[in-house]
């Protein structure tokens, strides 16, 4: 078929947010090489700098700008395009496409919607015409209604009868959904939902019935194939990207899943879908217990994506069907007969891919991450990753599945469970708490409960999770403690230990091994190290079995490079790859703090190993990531990141290096380990890698270097911790002894903020002393990276926070080149980490953050690994860091002098609080966004903007601001740009003091109640959005309230306007400098007056 495209615009998703994150960086990169390979020119706009698609050896331009209609219809002006794809980028690509089509400006420029009709994408997006077009073809779906105002809402619910599930339309990942019992929920629910899209969806909600999802491609000529089917482990009610999920299903017969796969094409096909789609279904798990006459099947449609999205992502990866790859080809007007099966090479894409292993993905939540978040989970998504894990058997799947989440938990047995009670459970007994509220946990809660006792359908009734899930996890309980009562008091060295070795024969360690238990769980459970069970499962010839995923279960050879481990087997698909392979070792799962620039610096570390003739394998186990794609590794194996899974990997590859510096901080975790153990580790040495990870050893370091550090001491005594602080005076910075990305940080102000903090924190003990640091107040932070080889620095770059220190470096904005930095201060930087480099001898990235205050710089960490702000500094500097950092590990890199670009590139952070009921949204010590988004402009204004503009929603034709800006500092410091706003036009609205403050000094303002105040007040301002931006400065964290100790209304009323301002859509600045800098970009650049440049023409 001859294709007639010659130039076709892709659609990112840009910023990584709660419901859209990394799956859509590897579905845009599948679409993008399918294109290519036709010999066509893409066009992408993106300004997730951090993904592996805005590369410079992808599309063809790539322009790092806002995914808007605004913004889109001037790159389309531009390089005028023939067609456009907007599958591959989320709702959000969605919304924009949908958006130009009713502007018309698609019809102006002539530019065709390849792949799906937009007339089916409206019909599935808009909830009502959809419910009416499935009624119209016999398609059951929930009795429903749809409403764009409360009162509507009422009426229908009164109509269909309480319980009621609420979904916003156009909404991404659930938001602003939930479930309403009675009056009072369905109007706090439709009114937060109504604040974030135009109508919202009211239907009755299926009390546990199962959730079972469909992936179905269909080409123009009408073949369509279903490539994978999922069941939720949880029952409808939990959003899917926060269930645990199980491919294939488990629990359905024949007739259901043959009616159910008939149902999907039936809705694919009536939509003309051409590509990919996502059918959920909800299912009645006992419908003759309803009344159906016998043999009835109970089940409805709840949704369908027209488009790729988390659940194709993991569909791809868990049957080895390049599905975003498919799906471009098919918008091209390809049929499935013509695509090639990249897997097998030999086959076409026309197939069903059969699988003869179970796929488990659990989420991963950060929820403790977020002060004041609620940890209750529902139809509203609020997980920051995922991983999957492959298996023979459903136990060995789910317990790998486990580990691979936070690589500190071994099996779904360990969970810390007390009688007391938790916070969350405040205070009831905790473990009922958990098995009746749906949480993170509650996997853990059922397998406690099954250890006490409980019985399975006991635990049926309350969860309504499948009997079958129960027994399989209950299996798990049973194998645990069959083992415990025999080791459990045999430890080294005492009576018995010896006959417990002995015990512990082929037999029963087969089973353990088969039924998912790591070496160490199983050493924890008989009194035993890790290493002893390695050697003696060795000695009892107990290794895992290498495994392929060829998509169509051995029936035909497959040239498949796609494996996973297993006990449940006698012979290896593949053979060793030998000295010539090196491994990779990925992220894990995408989470607060690790996220997608590390995949990025894995995919591209991967692909350079090609030049020094290296073959390259991936270790990772996350399905949303490019570095899991069938193409960007000589082998991939989707396995844990633990040291047993990378040694047994190791061992058998017999490979001969090992990169452990790209994946953040996960896999420099195990270096330790994984040198005593002898595997060689390509770059620096573990040793020095410790020694910079080490509090006390790095110090005592910088002090022999004669490098200033933060006035700093440990401590296991609260009275010893209270004295330091009170000599060294607040505000101090206090955290734990060994470095964990920011965790349980807090900068306190006062005595008491110190005590509640250590107490509640649970942190200060012998064992795990903490440490306590002067908080330099005021200082300007600045970041060095670079890759240096045998301890001489190759290549670096300097980039600035905009907010000054004491905001988390992956939540600050972040602007290259440095913009108020001195040549001299520049100069200071790059000697101290050349001496820093020279003394740790390191070979590979490196990341040291400074903090300036009066032209001196302090150290403050130094990470031996790719850092996050990589792939920025790689674009921005038009210099491949990863790249230069294998050159390094082969001895290979040559000194790169580096010439200042003439733009300007700013990194803004994407939060989602907006998902994250009762998080409070103010920038701290410890890091809570989930995303990036970064823009290229002729200067740091321009780029500024545009990044903003790239992570909010602004309205520029509401002219209207919210000014509340606590302590006299902060009025002063604000002082100049209020006028700056007045002189654009804006009114300004203000709360009490502030607005006092600005008459005094001849502001012209409107004063606003404070929050808690009657009506009308600064919220009712803000919820019937009357401002297009917030400006909310606290001093809680920054000054300690008239000589007292506590912190009162003045949070809670800051909190009150923060909350408004995200659970609304309204941009809020919580920081002074990130504030004024936007507010004069604004003042400098009109929104029309923005660039309109491709990431080439900024190098060129």
């Amino acid at each position: 078929m001859k294709n007639n495209f010659k130039k076709i615009l892709i659609l990112g998703s840009g910023a990584l947010k709660i419901g859209e994150a990394g799956e859509f960086d590897y579905s845009g990169s599948q679409a993008i090489k399918a294109l290519k390979e036709e010999k066509i020119k893409v066009i992408l706009v993106n300004p997730n700098i951090a993904t592996f698609q805005t590369s410079k050896t992808l599309a063809d331009e790539v322009y790092f700008l806002p995914v808007d209609d605004y913004f889109v219809e001037k790159v389309i002006k531009k390089e005028r395009p023939d067609g456009i794809m907007l599958s591959f980028g989320g709702q959000t690509a969605l919304n924009c496409g949908l958006a130009l089509y009713k502007k018309g400006i698609l019809k102006k420029y002539n530019i065709k919607v390849l792949g799906t009709p937009v007339s089916s994408i409206e019909l599935t997006e808009d909830r009502e015409k959809f419910a009416k077009h499935l009624r119209s073809i016999n398609i059951p779906i929930p009795p429903s209604g749809s409403a764009t105002n409360l009162k509507e809402a009422k009426k229908i619910a009164r109509e269909i009868g309480f319980p009621l599930m609420v979904r916003a339309a156009f909404a991404l990942g659930g938001q602003k959904s939930g479930v309403a019992h009675h009056e009072k929920e369905l109007g706090e629910i439709v009114v937060g939902a109504l604040a974030v899209s135009p109508q919202v969806l009211i239907e009755k909600y299926l009390h546990h019935f199962k959730e079972i999802e469909y992936e179905v491609v269909r080409d123009r000529f009408g073949n369509t194939v279903t490539v994978c089917n999922m069941e939720n482990l949880d029952p409808l009610g939990i959003h899917t990207g926060d269930s645990i999920v199980v491919a294939p299903s488990q629990t359905l017969n024949n007739e259901e899943y043959h009616r159910l796969r008939e149902a999907s094409i039936k809705i694919v096909e009536s939509l003309k879908i051409v590509g990919e789609c996502n059918v959920q279904f909800a299912l009645n798990p006992s419908p003759l217990r309803r009344g159906e006459k016998k043999g009835g099947l109970d089940y409805f449609v709840i949704e369908v994506n027209a488009r790729l999205s988390r659940s194709s992502a993991l569909a791809s990866k868990a049957t080895g069907y390049p599905l975003a790859y498919v799906a471009a080809k098919l918008a091209l007007g390809k049929s499935l007969l013509e695509i090639e099966n990249k897997i097998t090479k030999v086959t076409q894409s026309f197939f069903e891919p059969a699988l003869d292993y179970v796929v488990i993905k659990i989420p991963r939540w950060d929820l403790i991450k977020f002060v004041g978040a609620a940890e209750h989970i529902g139809s509203a998504m609020k997980s920051v990753g995922e991983v999957m894990a492959i298996g023979r058997s459903f136990e060995e799947a789910l317990q790998k599945a486990v580990r691979m989440c936070s690589g500190e938990v071994e099996s779904v047995t360990d969970n810390g469970f007390s009688a007391k009670g938790g916070s969350a459970s405040g205070g009831k007994n905790e473990l009922s708490f958990f098995l009746n509220i749906p949480t993170p946990r509650r996997i853990f809660a059922i397998a406690e409960s099954l250890k006490k006792g409980g019985s399975v359908k006991e635990i049926h009734k309350i969860t309504g999770i499948d009997l079958w899930f129960l027994f399989r996890i209950e299996n798990i309980v049973k194998i645990e403690t069959r083992l415990r009562p025999r080791y459990a008091k045999a430890m080294p060295g005492e009576q018995g230990y010896g006959r417990a070795r002995k015990n512990l024969d082929r037999e029963i360690l087969l089973e353990l091994k088969q039924t998912g238990f790591s070496d160490k769980k199983i050493g924890h459970l008989c009194g035993k190290t890790e290493l002893q069970i390695r050697k003696l499962r060795k000695d009892l010839e107990i290794t895992p079995f290498v495994f392929a995923i060829d998509t169509l279960a051995g029936e035909v050879p497959a040239k498949t490079n796609y494996l996973y481990l297993t006990y449940h087997g006698a012979h290896h698909d593949v053979s060793p790859l030998g000295e010539k392979a090196v491994v990779v070792l990925g992220s894990g799962p995408y989470h607060i703090g690790s996220s997608v620039e590390f995949d990025w610096s894995c995919v591209h570390a991967s692909l350079a190993l090609r030049r020094h003739k290296k073959q390259a394998i991936i270790i990772n186990c996350n399905p949303e990531t490019v570095s899991t794609d069938y193409d960007m590794s000589d082998r991939l194996y989707f396995e844990d990141l633990s040291f047993e899974t990378v040694a047994d990997i190791f061992e058998f590859e017999t490979a001969g290096g090992l990169i452990i510096s790209v994946g953040g901080q996960r896999p420099n975790n195990l270096a330790k380990k994984l040198s005593s153990a002898g595997f060689p580790i390509l770059g620096t040495k573990a040793e020095n890698i410790d020694r910079a990870e080490d509090r006390n050893a790095f110090s005592a370091l910088l002090d022999k270097l004669g490098i200033l550090q933060p006035e700093w001491q440990s401590f296991i005594s609260m009275k010893e911790a209270e004295k330091f602080a009170e000599i060294g005076g607040y505000p101090v910075l206090v955290r734990p002894s060994y470095v964990l990305s920011g965790a349980a940080m807090r900068v306190c102000y006062n005595k008491k903020q110190l005590h509640n903090f250590i107490t509640k924190a649970a942190v200060l003990s012998p064992l795990h002393p903490i440490t306590i640091s002067k908080y330099i107040e005021n200082a300007k932070e600045l970041e060095f990276d670079g890759v240096a080889q045998k301890g001489k620095l190759m290549i670096y770059g300097i980039s600035e926070h905009v907010e000054n220190a004491g905001v988390h470096s992956g939540d600050a904005t972040i602007v290259y080149p440095t913009q108020r930095v001195y040549a001299s201060t520049e100069f200071q930087l790059r000697e101290i980490s050349k001496k820093i480099a020279l003394e740790l001898s390191i070979t590979g990235p490196f990341n040291i953050q400074f903090l300036v205050k009066d032209n001196k710089p302090f150290v403050i960490e130094v990470n031996l690994r790719a850092s996050r702000t990589l792939p920025f500094l790689s674009k921005a500097m038009d210099a491949n860091f990863p790249e230069i950092a294998v050159d390094s590990f082969f001895g290979k890199a040559r000194h790169h002098n580096f010439i200042y670009p003439q733009s300007v590139v700013v990194k803004s952070p994407q939060f989602s609080f907006s998902r994250l009921l009762g998080a409070d949204p103010i920038l701290r010590v410890e890091m809570s966004s989930t995303g990036e988004a970064a823009c290229f402009g002729k200067d740091y204004d321009e780029a500024l903007l545009k990044s903003i503009l790239s992570t909010n929603k602004f309205d520029f034709k509401n002219k209207n601001v919210l000014l509340s800006l606590g302590g006299e500092l902060n009025k002063a410091k604000f002082l100049e740009t209020a006028h700056l706003l007045l002189s654009l036009g804006y009114n300004i609205f203000a709360t009490d003091t502030t607005a006092l403050f600005f008459k005094k000094h001849g502001v012209k303002c409107a004063i606003v109640r404070k929050a808690f105040e009657q009506k009308p007040n600064a919220l009712d301002i803000i919820e019937s959005k009357k401002v297009s931006f917030v400006v909310n400065l606290s001093r809680a964290e920054t000054a300690v309230l008239g000589g007292t100790e506590e912190i009162g209304q003045v949070v809670t009323d800051g909190f009150r306007i923060r909350r408004a301002a995200v659970d609304n859509q309204i941009p809020l600045f919580t920081d002074l400098h990130l504030a004024r800098a936007f507010i004069k970009a604004l003042a400098h650049y009109p929104v029309e007056n923005l660039e309109i440049k491709s990431y080439r023409e900024y190098l060129d």
